[in-house]
């Protein structure tokens, strides 16, 4: 799918890194995302949010109450920022973005309880929290991020609560 590369940073022609945070719906994403990027003054791109603000879509799902993703408008319209560097992506899918992108993939887990209440509290649809605890017990994030990338660029991290979000982010500030 992707061509793989040994050295990292040969990857990508800036210094300044990009960093893909993945996993599944209510495992802290944008909170560490969010957290990271205050402390480090990179750039955080939700793509969640830009494909509603930029209409990178191809309409609305009634049944799951969210935009179908473009995947080639997203990658469109986040070419030129990817290319700058100093970004964190937050999006639970990635394995439609160009593997050059990316020299850090972290991979978010959390317990099932811990979903099945984040996503409770967001309003969603009893049917589409079962969708992502399901997906999180078979692991299909981690799986996809796997298939998409070379195993040196993932790394995977337990995200529970705030404890575990400051240890993530303080470890990836060393990275």
């Amino acid at each position: 799918k992707h061509q793989h590369t040994n050295n990292i940073m040969a990857s990508h022609p800036s210094s300044r890194p990009n960093i893909l945070i993945t996993g599944t719906p209510g495992t802290g994403k944008t909170s560490t995302a969010e957290a990271l990027c205050m402390s480090t003054g990179m750039r955080h791109l939700e793509i969640g949010k830009l494909v509603k603000e930029q209409e990178l879509h191809s309409g609305f799902d009634e049944k799951w109450n969210s935009y179908t993703l473009d995947e080639d408008k997203v990658c469109d319209a986040l070419e030129t920022q990817m290319c700058e560097g100093g970004n964190v992506v937050d999006h639970h899918g990635c394995d439609f973005f160009p593997l050059r992108w990316f020299d850090l993939i972290v991979v978010l887990r959390a317990d099932n309880t811990k979903i099945f209440d984040r996503l409770s509290k967001r309003g969603y649809t009893k049917e589409k929290i079962n969708e992502n605890v399901e997906a999180e017990i078979f692991q299909v994030c981690l799986d996809e991020a796997m298939e998409s990338y070379p195993a040196e660029k993932i790394i995977v991290m337990n995200s529970n609560g705030a404890d575990e979000l400051e240890a993530n982010v303080a470890k990836l500030e060393q990275w």
